[in-house]
């Protein structure tokens, strides 16, 4: 019972053993490579595979992938003899598994080789500067190398990157002072560049505003100008209209030789206004005109020499001349009549000249209107 039961429990595990050994499961995007008694037997793809047990191996699985491979920094000299670290990435794809596997023992270390070799002949061949600004050019070198080199072992190179340049920490300062010196020497030129333009607008801006002051300056001594000779114009008329109304007045007035020396008179005082008047120059006219204030023999030239009144009131007799009849009535019509004429007399303005001699008449006579002379 007891052997029965050994052999159904190794019989379970060949079992086992041999379905483990037939049936194999390749994950997606990856390739089986089937060794037959140690030679390639097939390309299992992605899914579920019957092998033959113990007879089919699967030796390899590769991955039919995008892989990305990071090289450490190596050092490499440039034209001008300076050594700079240079650390690159490799982006790749196996196409063919079969050479990825029988036609390289490592492509990984193969593909790293490969690109140190290849970035030591490109940059060998530039100087430091170029080799700083010239990345695409090394990546274009790079990748046309490396994917006629690789593709025999069944891979393809798509993208090859410079992560890094790294000069020598003495060529770093060196840059990094001409760097500085740069950016001074340019930070120098956009400043003069800066004062230059501040300058030209400033004085275009004074130029402009010397142009709109010169321009309103003429402008207001234009209008000033206008405003006087207006102003000239109207004073002068003013005065002129002023001139003719005194004149009219004067001559309308007839001034007679007594108003006008009364008037130079009056101007006396006013020539010795002030404290520095010491010397006083009379005109002849005024000695004439006191001559005339006390005589009318003189005349002023320019008076006319009749000067009298316009109207001339008839004062009447000096007593009333009672009629020759007899009767209270008659005397007592006669005195009213001569008191009427005497208020009448005591009404009327008085002048400087000779009273009229009284009428004959005993009855009030009216007042006479006498010819204006020129």
């Amino acid at each position: 019972m007891e052997i029965a039961l050994t052999l159904l429990a190794l019989l379970v595990v060949f079992v086992i053993v041999v379905l483990a050994k037939t049936v194999r499961i390749v994950p997606q995007a990856r390739a089986g490579i089937v060794e037959r008694f140690g030679k390639y037997k097939g390309t299992l793809p992605a899914g579920l595979n019957i092998l033959m047990p113990f007879i089919d191996r699967l030796r390899y699985l590769i991955d039919l992938r995008e892989q990305v491979v990071s090289f450490p920094p190596q050092p490499v000299i440039t034209e001008d003899n300076l050594v700079v670290s240079i650390d690159t990435v490799i982006y790749f794809q196996v196409t063919d598994p079969v050479a990825a596997t029988y036609e390289i023992a490592n492509y990984i270390q193969a593909i790293e080789q490969l690109t140190m070799t290849t970035l030591r002949n490109i940059v060998g061949g530039m100087d430091l500067e170029e080799t700083l600004t010239s990345r695409d050019q090394i990546n274009s070198g790079l990748r046309g190398v490396l994917d006629e080199a690789t593709g025999k072992w069944g891979i393809r190179v798509n993208r090859v990157e410079l992560k890094g340049i790294d000069p020598p920490p003495s060529i770093k300062d060196s840059m990094e002072k001409q760097m500085r010196a740069d950016r001074e020497k340019r930070a120098v030129i956009l400043t003069a560049e800066g004062q230059r333009q501040a300058a030209i607008l400033t004085a275009e801006g004074s130029k402009q505003s010397q142009i709109l002051n010169a321009e309103g300056d003429r402008e207001s001594q234009i209008l000033r100008a206008q405003a006087d000779r207006e102003a000239s114009i109207l004073r002068a008329q003013g005065e002129g209209q002023a001139i003719q109304t005194v004149f009219q007045a004067i001559h309308d007035g007839q001034p007679d030789q007594s108003l006008l020396a009364y008037q130079y008179l009056q101007m006396m005082p006013k020539i010795a206004e002030g404290s520095a008047n010491k010397v006083w120059v009379i005109p002849s006219e005024i000695t004439k005109a006191m001559e005339g204030l006390g005589s009318s023999i003189h005349e002023i030239a320019g008076i006319p020499k009749d000067a009298s009144p316009r109207t001339r009131v008839d004062m009447g007799p000096t007593e009333p001349q009672l009629p020759q009849s007899s009767g209270a009535g008659s005397t007592k019509k006669v005195v009213e009549e001569a008191i009427a004429a005497a208020e009448s007399a005591s009404r009327a303005p008085t002048s400087s000249a000779p009273a009229a001699p009284p009428a004959v008449d005993p009855a009030p006579a009216d007042a006479a209107q006498e010819p204006p002379t020129a």
